[in-house]
């Protein structure tokens, strides 16, 4: 896994929390902003999860802490253990080149499969996140540019319109969240502006319904993601 994620949460404390809601939306609420905190890079490959200080951080009890764990340990973006917490999902180079050829796949399928059923609405939904994507590009705010990079992801394989491909693509992308966000953050090439023009091309794919044009785009752009993790030869 990239060198990126690196510290803990004693090494590089996060900027304060104002806590979740005590609202109905507590569970989903404490999800996102769980999820956000270890895919950017928190907590180091393999470190434990910090109940007590996350419990500190977002202001509540570990009865909510500990369900949002179990889900994201469905995920795959942790591990539980048995009587002893949870702990960051680690995953050597093999298990990362695998997944990605899954996923790359899985996302190949998806944008031949939109360009046969999506729906013009769905175009400019997915062109309207793009828009707001960019905008964060420029501002280099990485945590608004994964939150619709991701989006328009999902959006693509929703248009394929292919329920076992979604439920498929779900229960694989948590495990490489966290390698797919720090990607971006490679120091030794550009590779945010290079995911920017390729979700360029993918758009322009999209819009013109060149299903094996988008299909090609969105396996490679797989490929350049994983290659950014990996020092230069």
């Amino acid at each position: 896994m990239s060198e990126t994620i690196i510290g803990t949460i004693k090494d590089h404390p996060p900027p304060p929390a104002e806590g979740v809601r005590a609202s109905g939306s507590l569970h989903d609420e404490l999800l996102a902003a769980l999820r956000d905190f270890i895919v950017e890079g928190n907590l180091a490959d393999g470190a434990r999860i910090p109940e007590r200080a996350l419990c500190e951080r977002f202001n509540i009890s570990r009865t909510p802490l500990r369900e949002a764990l179990k889900v994201l340990a469905a995920e795959g973006l942790i591990e539980l253990l048995p009587n002893r917490g949870a702990r960051v999902r680690e995953l050597n180079a093999d298990d990362l080149r695998e997944l990605f050829d899954v996923m790359g796949g899985l996302e190949s399928l998806a944008g031949r499969l939109a360009c046969e059923r999506i729906t013009e609405a769905e175009i400019a939904e997915i062109e309207r996140m793009h828009h707001e994507m960019y905008h964060f590009y420029l501002r280099r705010d990485m945590h608004g540019y994964f939150r619709c990079n991701q989006a328009i992801h999902q959006m693509i394989v929703a248009a394929a319109g292919n329920a076992t491909l979604a439920a498929t693509y779900a229960s694989l992308s948590g495990r490489i969240r966290r390698v797919r966000y720090s990607a971006n953050l490679a120091k030794d090439r550009d590779r945010l502006g290079e995911a920017m023009r390729e979700h360029e091309a993918m758009l322009d794919a999209l819009r013109r319904r060149a299903g094996s044009e988008l299909s090609d785009i969105m396996f490679q752009h797989l490929r350049n993601k994983l290659k950014a993790t990996q020092p230069l030869a």
